[in-house]
């Protein structure tokens, strides 16, 4: 379905203007995000293919979490570019399409196995006899098959709406955001997963919290090491998760508010659509700064990418206590 931005009715078409803002400060931020992420990234890809034994359910997540946020990291250098050239798409339409359902993508998967790892974690503390913690590999990989089929499914929609659009000057505009005097579905499901996908697993990582530091209480076993590390991983992920979706969720909502409040102030609604592309900035840094997350979560992670480390024969770092990497604790 075409987006209805060019009829009489069409009450909002000023976001077609310029984000000079958006276009000063965000490319120069995604740039370091791209240089740090994607290195990390790979190293993580690498750890995890060749250096890792034991395919165990945590270590699953982790794996797919690093294939979502490298993906996504992948796909930045054509926002950057697009950025970079004062918000003129200089690729084809379907590549705009192509672009935005990546980011969408792998961005909803990376929130999905965020949210596996600290349910795996949480499991762990407050059921450990649960049938959950008895997951085999190909139990987990169902999981993880099951979680990407349902993001792409719920973006693709995305593919088939024409998102880019003409601008001042005649530049390609290219965002899965706009202004609608009526919405197609496929922009109303956009925008629904967009905001459900950060609230629902933020409500579940606040319960995990809540409930992981009631039992230890209940067993006085907040001194233990394993639990420790359960909980430092989890209050890891809420940080995380919280620092880089929050504000683009909460500046979204505010530009539907404003839209419904203030319907003709086109300068305010302006200001306020650049707010929330900035913060699309600190989704992105989500892909940079999940490497804590894989060190944080297992000994398995921590002990492959030290024994590479040692074999560079630079330094000599100490592996856990663990240390047999047939354990994801």
């Amino acid at each position: 379905m075409e987006p209805n931005t060019s009829t009489p009715t069409a009450k909002f078409h000023c976001n077609h203007s310029s984000q000079t803002l958006v276009t000063s400060v965000l490319p120069p931020v995604m740039i370091i995000e791209v240089a740090v992420g994607l290195p990390c990234n790979l190293v993580a890809l690498w750890i995890f293919w060749f250096r890792m034994m034991g395919w165990r359910a945590n270590v699953i997540f982790l794996f797919n979490l690093v294939l979502a946020d490298f993906l996504l990291l992948v796909s930045m250098p054509f926002r950057i570019n697009y950025l970079l050239h004062g918000e003129d798409w200089g690729f084809r339409g379907a590549g705009c399409r192509a672009n935005l359902f990546m980011l969408a993508v792998n961005r909803s998967a990376s929130i999905g196995f965020m949210t596996a790892v600290a349910a795996d974690r949480y499991f762990k503390v407050v059921h450990p006899h649960h049938r959950m913690n008895r997951a085999s590999p190909r139990q987990a990989w169902v999981v993880a098959a099951l979680t990407w089929v349902l993001v792409v499914a719920l973006r693709l929609p995305l593919l088939a709406t024409k998102l880019e659009k003409v601008g001042d000057g005649g530049r390609m505009i290219c965002r899965s955001f706009d202004s609608y005097a009526k919405p197609p579905p496929s922009i109303v499901l956009h925008n629904a997963v967009f905001t459900l996908e950060f609230l629902l697993p933020l409500l579940l990582l606040v319960v995990f919290s809540a409930r992981i530091t009631c039992i230890l209480r209940q067993r006085n076993m907040d001194r233990e090491r394993k639990v420790r590390r359960a909980i430092r991983t989890v209050v890891v992920i809420v940080v995380v998760f919280v620092i880089c979706f929050g504000p683009g969720v909460f500046t979204g909502l505010l530009a539907v508010l404003y839209r419904k409040v203030w319907p003709e102030d086109c300068h305010g609604y302006q200001l306020v659509t650049q707010l929330f592309s900035l913060s699309i900035g600190f989704t992105y840094l989500n892909s940079t700064l999940d490497p804590v997350i894989y060190c944080f979560s297992s000994s398995m992670f921590r002990n492959a990418l030290k024994g590479s480390i040692n074999r560079m024969g630079f330094v000599n770092l100490q592996l856990s206590r663990r240390g047999s990497m047939t354990s994801d604790g």
